[in-house]
């Protein structure tokens, strides 16, 4: 018998988001988890599958059923002649990287956050930079899937082909990711150069950015034209560092932090913060080599707000212009530092945000100092519409308001999806409030 845990509170990690989910299970066997559903089924109850909490939005949110995978978090299998590793869906990536550094192998792309599982990356559509690489879940060659009513599904390019489209970007929706199979390249190390700009230097030349630099990206501090240009590139040099801890967290947090929270009182000190700290942090050439997964990663010390929506990569310039002239025509809208800007290259993953496209991800923050929130409505309600004029899809983790409408018109796959989740899960087992706006 499965136990569960009544009483649980869930929060994600921004503590943007929480629930009280009924009852809480942290399954070791896919026995148990089939017991779950069967219960699930029993009593008529929504079941929602969590792995980090990482997700800035309410995706994985239930007062239903919720499954931890934190339990089922082993290698399985690592194919060192096709450099192939299958994991259980409950993996941390931070768990993972060690393991693959001991077989000499490596992702080849990786997020900012490993403290996220193998199978809610994937589902989430998380992505990183450069324009060669795909988001995450382009890694995936396989994987199996438990249904509502309790089949296994062996998923890949030549097994379930259809349903392997859809789930390497799941959304939680179509079942339980139980493994994953994810191709690996050989282990490589990265330096990462940041040097500043400003914005319209890097619009007129994004093209030869792209070119010169394979995982490039770059930050825009808003109510300014700074630019920080990071490029990261494949190297032989030995790991070096410019770390520091008096800049990078008494100056880059602990100040900040404090700086922030007084322009809660004095909205127009914003723009002065971002310049300022653009010329205290960024304002120099930097550099730093390291294994891939530690170039890849790095901390995000502050509890946010973030949206982040894929536009077409030819309409980053006209964005990004669009959202500096709206900030300029209303300067009682504060935007905190930075705007990221990364790319990816297009897929064939029904629900990638990258369907079909290269794309340009836009990705923009509020902070919350001290947890207190900054009014934010008016700088996301602009960007939105920026965003959707342009042809863009938001990142499926992160905040926004769009409805199945507005899906219908972004995805030309989204009836495909929305026939195979309904063949998958008829009773709408897996569904929840965020996943109901998306498909009802």
């Amino acid at each position: 018998q499965v136990h569960g845990y009544k009483g649980v509170k869930f929060e994600n990690w921004a503590r943007t988001y929480g629930c009280c989910p009924e009852m809480y299970y942290q399954p070791t066997s896919v026995e148990e988890i089939r017991e779950v559903l069967a219960l699930a089924r029993q009593q008529n109850k929504r079941v929602k599958v969590v792995g980090g909490g990482h997700s800035p939005s309410d995706i994985a949110c239930t007062d239903g059923f919720m499954i931890h995978m934190g339990k089922m978090n082993r290698v399985l299998q690592v194919d060192q002649e096709k450099k192939q590793v299958t994991v259980e869906a409950g993996i941390l990536l931070a768990d993972l990287h060690p393991q693959l550094d001991k077989h000499g192998l490596a992702l080849s792309n990786l997020g900012a956050v490993s403290d996220v599982t193998a199978g809610g990356v994937i589902g989430s559509g998380t992505h990183n930079t450069g324009i060669q690489h795909g988001i995450l879940a382009t890694q995936v060659v396989a994987l199996t899937l438990l249904t509502a009513g309790g089949a296994v599904l062996e998923c890949s390019e030549s097994s379930n082909a259809e349903v392997f489209q859809a789930a390497r970007v799941h959304l939680g929706c179509l079942g339980v990711v139980l493994t994953v199979t994810l191709q690996c390249v050989p282990q490589f190390h990265l330096q990462e150069t940041s040097f500043p700009s400003t914005l319209k230097e890097v619009l007129d030349n994004l093209d030869s950015h792209l070119k010169k630099s394979e995982y490039f990206r770059f930050l825009w501090f808003p109510h300014s034209e700074n630019v920080s240009v990071i490029y990261q590139d494949h190297t032989s040099k030995p790991p070096s560092s410019s770390a520091n801890w008096f800049w990078d967290y008494a100056v880059g947090f602990y100040l900040l932090e404090f700086l922030l929270w007084i322009s809660t009182f004095l909205p127009c000190l914003v723009g002065w913060i971002n310049r300022f700290f653009f010329w205290l942090l960024f304002n120099g050439k930097r550099e730093h080599s390291d294994l891939s997964h530690k170039v890849f990663t790095y901390e995000c010390r502050f509890k946010q707000h973030v949206q982040d929506w894929a536009i077409p990569r030819e309409k980053t310039k006209e964005a990004l212009l669009e959202l500096k002239t709206m900030l300029e025509a209303h300067p009682k809208v504060v935007a905190h530092f930075p705007v990221e800007v990364r790319f990816a290259r297009a897929d064939d993953i029904l629900l990638s945000p990258c369907f079909q496209q290269d794309s340009c991800y836009v990705n923009i923050i509020m902070y919350r100092p001290y947890g207190k929130d900054v009014p934010r409505l008016d700088y996301w309600v602009a960007y939105e519409t920026i965003m959707k004029k342009v042809g863009g899809r938001p990142h499926w983790a992160k905040a926004h308001n769009c409805t199945r409408s507005d899906f219908e018109k972004m995805y030309p796959a989204f009836p495909k999806f929305c026939a195979i989740r309904e063949k998958l899960d008829p009773t709408g087992m897996f569904l929840n409030s965020y996943l109901e706006k998306v498909f009802y």
